[in-house]
């Protein structure tokens, strides 16, 4: 449960960091608010046409008596608008990324620079980088609708499937949205899919710790819009761990080297002869 904690405090680092950093909070809610605008304009379109949709699909119950032709075509109508809002839900963060793909990938340098060291670029024009994040998430969605038909009938288990499933498919869209979210990073540092996948899997509860908690506030959207920024940041600094990536490290060595000159020259340090009656401890 420790890997679990420490992917939960990714979570709430990447909060802290956009919560420090106010200018690119409000540059990583763009994004989530005009991908809110849209699901919420085709939710309510699906509302609207949802009735005209169910009697188009299905003609041959326009002579039922009443109420039997209301009851079936009602119940259908209730069915599509639930289909669609399921969609809405685990489609919604795949889209926000597609969507605001050069904010969240400034945003994952902007963190990468402030922890320090190397800032990498993945040296992509911009379509290529739109072509192979809405690739590999079409792939992910794939995964992610095998596992939730195999779910869904095992929710038919008298007891399993109304306690153990439901706990089994958080955890499913939680790592897998892990995946997504940290693909911004790890894109940048040209990683690809499948080496993405073995790296959570090789930090499985690290994963679920930083995703499950996500994916519980996710099933509200305009939840999602304000956590989105955070959840990036978050996950751009769990990257970094999962590489070994250590903040700092190339500058830290630069200042010792600068130091140890500025010394020898102004006379601190002998020029040669090893570092005489210093100590240097290591980090």
């Amino acid at each position: 449960m420790r890997d679990f904690g420490a992917g939960f405090g990714y979570l709430v680092r990447g909060q802290k960091w956009v919560g420090g950093h106010g200018r690119w909070f409000g540059f990583g809610l763009l994004p989530g608010l005009v991908t809110l605008v849209l699901y919420a304009g085709a939710l309510v379109g699906l509302g609207y046409g949802a009735d005209d949709l169910t009697a188009w699909a299905t003609p041959f119950a326009d002579d039922w008596s009443s109420p039997w032709q209301g009851i079936f075509r009602g119940a259908l109508t209730g069915l599509v608008f639930a289909f669609g809002l399921f969609l809405a839900v685990i489609t919604f963060t795949a889209v926000t990324l597609l969507v605001g793909q050069p904010f969240y990938e400034s945003l994952s340098e902007e963190v990468d620079r402030s922890e320090g060291g190397e800032v990498p670029e993945s040296g992509l024009p911009l379509w290529r980088e739109l072509w192979i994040s809405a690739r590999d998430s079409l792939r992910i969605l794939v995964r992610v609708a095998f596992y939730g038909i195999l779910l869904f009938a095992c929710g038919f288990i008298p007891v399993v499937g109304q306690t153990v499933v439901p706990a089994i498919g958080f955890c499913v869209s939680g790592f897998f949205l892990a995946e997504e979210l940290t693909a911004v990073a790890l894109q940048r540092r040209g990683v690809e899919l499948k080496e993405r996948l073995r790296l959570l899997r090789g930090r499985r509860m690290a994963a679920l710790g930083f995703g499950v908690p996500l994916t519980l506030a996710f099933l509200v959207p305009f939840v999602a819009v304000f956590l989105m920024p955070g959840a990036v940041a978050g996950a751009t600094l769990m990257v970094r761990d999962l590489r070994g990536e250590t903040a700092g490290d190339d500058a830290d060595e630069d200042s010792r080297k600068d130091g140890r000159k500025n010394d020898q020259e102004g006379g601190n340090l002998p020029s040669s002869g090893g570092d005489q009656g210093v100590h240097h401890h290591p980090h």
